[in-house]
């Protein structure tokens, strides 16, 4: 059995089916709108997605690696016991409800009831993933007259192309793609199992065309196929299992069934009861309390097993109904993987954050920084640049180094990789958090300077002192860059000035205003005019003070501009104004293009700067409270628009962007755990420190997209290139020339340098710059400011 029907050993009984239709129609992923996900903590290796009642994604045997689209069960209406003609489609009926044990214990039972002609029904679901096997057992307990009729659409090997599947004497559905394979099992007889080409020779479709199973197809694929079949027991248990091979996935199958749901049920509740017992999470208010609990369990569940650490964004595919795209959101992004990993800190769960940690020294590339997501085996998936994924790692480390944690292995080398990456390419970045835009984007800033400070005691005695100087100075002109003042929005508002989304980068000193909105259509904006919540890090990890004029200022415009009030509160948000990230205005899929909807981790983001002000945040807690599924599965985006009924959008409800996001439950967490110490979880003790004592920069370091056009009075001036380069300058305008080789430093960093008392007195400096044998031809000016004067001239 280890090969798909042709290799399967004869046996007496009907001679071969195969179903027509194949390849079968286009294959696309389930909703993203789920409902709840539960996985073991034994050595096991699947985890299973819950949307709209039925099972809808399982992944193994990794957390990257989508198996199967969904499981769904029908009822057949049995007349033999006075049962109705017809059937009913439980996942479209969407009239059940969740309950499990207790909030950090994702064993779920899913309760459907209803009527079809006024013959009422009911059904329980209650799903465990066997802690010692690769299988997810359904135990389901049907009254009514009715038979229960299942249909299974495998996508082994990550897509719904090229499946087989098959029926083995009736009594065993299987299905195998390359090094992948499915079988689905019970423990009583199966009645009508047949293999058949999706959108041709399905289940659904024998449904939709008998008003039963009446197909018994022994063979179909390959292409996109799907397993039916009927359970002649009213009450019993499923096993659907993974392997290498059909052989093993029928093996775990049977020996799930054989070691009973009892016997598994127990093992995989004292699992999870002595993880729970460690959270140190909890609320006066009962709802934020249950919340926290699942928030927890969420970031528990999106760990992978086999490379620990691995904790990726969702168990989901945005859009999924609409994509066979296998680049969907259950890829490891260090940034979300950090804030995470934060979050499990403030939860207690110490161990938990100190592998994500442990992952991200080992996926760590050559140059310093990580990739912009990657599998959690930690093969790379897009390769964009964020210069805060590299240095969020280093605030993860400080974090749990300030707590007492063991040092890991190698850490100190890591963290000089992250550093120097950060000193070389900072303080602009390719991408921005939302990995759009390359420029100075003040939350990529904010966490950069952070990790500089935090991460200065790894770095030797000349490093550290660059480190703390580059930081000095990206502290200092940041508002250079990312604050802009008497532009028509701040009129328009009322305010003198307030932070920008990003400064787009310079190219030879030549400012490029515009910004391309990524998913608008090749639309573009103005950066000035271009405002977002990124700001809020500032406050947040302690550079600037929750009531600095500036902070306030842009609180004013961003609640003005992208806050919108929906029935689960008045207090979400877009990412930015011209957002494209969403659906469409009628509520398709996004495709590339699109209108961006509102993120109720955004809503985290301003609690927190409510809590530094002192303020109640119960409003904001509240608010990301009622986002959540009926299984309290917290989403990426929800709708801002009418309902929309037909495309399951309603205001202030998940959209098909992504339920659950790992981001979105981290924020929640973060932001009940800040209401309760008085400080954000990511704020480090030495950046305090450092900030309240440190002097002004003394330094400006001119970069190629973020050079010095004006330079205030009492600071020097270091001129600098990853690549050696010689200087040639002049003072205010003279006709002498002079040249320089720049020097090597550190971090492979090249330098001229000129010192606060060699601009004295001067009014100009005026420059160009030779690589090798090529002389660039702009030249650069600095304007030197004398003490009464003040540099005003932003980027």
């Amino acid at each position: 059995m280890s090969g798909g029907p042709a290799s399967q050993p004869a046996y007496e009984g009907p001679p071969a089916r195969p179903a027509p239709g194949t390849p079968g129609v286009d294959p696309t992923w389930s909703s993203s709108d789920k409902d709840f996900v539960t996985s073991s903590l034994g050595p096991a290796r699947v985890w299973a997605t819950i949307g709209h009642g039925v099972v809808n994604e399982v992944y193994w045997p990794s957390t990257g690696t989508p198996q199967l689209r969904d499981l769904s069960f029908y009822l057949v209406g049995d007349s033999s016991q006075g049962g109705p003609q017809g059937w009913v489609d439980l996942k479209r009926q969407r009239q059940y409800t969740l309950d499990t044990p207790a909030p950090a214990l994702p064993l779920l039972t899913v309760q459907h009831s209803g009527e079809l002609d006024g013959v009422p029904y009911a059904l329980e679901l209650e799903l465990l993933p066997d802690p010692l096997r690769d299988t997810l057992l359904i135990r389901y307990d049907l009254t009514g007259p009715y038979r229960l009729a299942v249909i299974a659409a495998p996508h082994l090997g990550g897509t719904g192309r090229d499946n087989r599947a098959w029926t083995e004497r009736g009594q065993t559905l299987l299905a195998q793609h390359g090094s992948h394979a499915l079988c689905l099992a019970a423990d009583a007889r199966l009645r009508r199992a047949s293999a058949g080409v999706v959108g041709v020779s399905d289940g659904w479709q024998d449904l939709a065309q008998h008003g039963r199973l009446t197909w018994d197809y022994t063979e179909a694929g390959p292409g996109n196929v799907a397993l039916s079949t009927e359970l002649t027991e009213a009450k019993g248990v499923l096993a659907l299992a993974f392997a290498e091979s059909p052989t093993g996935a029928q093996t775990l199958a049977r020996s799930s069934l054989a070691a009973g749901m009892d016997v598994l049920r127990e093992r995989f509740l004292q699992d999870w009861q002595a993880w729970a017992d460690d959270l140190s999470v909890t609320s006066d208010e009962p709802e934020f309390a249950r919340l926290a609990h699942i928030s927890a369990a969420v970031l528990r569940m999106h760990e992978d097993r086999t490379y620990p650490g691995g904790l990726v964004a969702s168990l989901s595919v945005p859009w999924g109904n609409s994509t066979d795209s296998l680049g969907g959101y259950h890829l490891v992004w260090p940034r979300d993987a950090v804030l995470s990993a934060f979050a499990q800190i403030t939860c207690g769960e110490l161990e938990d954050a100190r592998r994500v940690l442990d992952r991200l020294i080992a996926t760590q590339e050559w140059d310093g920084h990580w990739a912009q997501n990657e599998y959690p085996s930690g093969e790379p998936y897009w390769n964009g640049l964020q210069l805060d994924q590299t240095a969020l790692p280093v605030l993860l480390a400080a974090k749990l180094q300030e707590l007492g944690q063991p040092e890991p292995c190698g850490l100190q080398g890591s963290m000089r990789r992250a550093l120097a990456f950060l000193a070389r390419t900072g303080p602009t970045s390719e991408q921005d958090r939302w990995e759009e835009n390359p420029g100075v984007n003040p939350f990529t800033v904010a966490v950069s300077i952070a990790a500089l400070i935090a991460g200065s005691p790894w770095l030797s005695g000349d490093e550290r002192g660059y480190a703390l100087a580059l930081a000095a100075d990206w502290n200092e002109r940041l508002e250079h860059w990312c604050y802009v003042e008497g532009t028509p929005l701040a009129e328009q508002h009322g305010v003198d000035g307030y932070y920008i989304r990003l400064a787009p980068p310079q190219e030879d000193g030549v400012r490029q205003g515009e910004v391309l909105l990524r998913n608008r259509w090749g639309q573009t904006i103005e950066a000035a005019a271009l405002v977002s919540l990124d700001f809020t890090y500032l406050a947040r990890l302690g550079l600037r003070d929750v009531h600095d004029p500036r902070i306030q200022n842009t609180l004013t415009v961003v609640d003005q501009v992208l806050r919108r009030t929906t029935p689960s509160g008045e207090w979400l948000y877009y990412r930015y104004n011209s957002d494209g990230y969403g659906e469409q205005e009628d509520g398709s899929p996004y495709d590339e293009n699109g209108v961006g909807r509102l993120w109720p981790l955004l809503t985290g983001e301003r609690g927190q700067l409510a809590q530094l002000a002192g303020e109640d945040v119960t409003p904001f807690l509240r608010t990301m409270l009622n986002c959540a599924s009926p299984g309290g599965l917290l989403p990426e985006q929800v709708w801002d628009g009418k309902a929309i009924p037909e495309r399951g959008l309603y205001p202030g409800k998940a959209t098909g962007s992504a339920t659950p996001l790992s981001w979105s439950h981290a924020e929640f967490l973060k932001l009940l755990v800040a209401s309760q110490t008085g400080a954000p979880p990511e704020r480090l003790q030495s950046v305090t420190e450092y900030l309240s004592t440190h002097p002004a920069a003394r330094a400006w370091h001119w970069r190629n997209e973020t050079p010095v056009n004006e330079l205030d009075p009492g600071h020097s001036l270091r001129i600098e290139a990853e690549q050696p380069f010689t200087l040639r300058y002049v003072w205010d305008g003279q006709a002498e020339r002079h040249e320089v080789a720049a020097r090597s430093g550190v971090f492979g960093i090249w330098s001229v340098s000129f010192s606060a008392s060699e601009l004295s007195g001067k009014q100009r400096l005026s420059f160009t710059r030779c690589f090798g044998d090529d002389w660039q031809d702009r030249e650069h000016t600095v304007t030197l400011h004398t003490p009464e004067q003040k540099a005003v001239t932003r980027i």
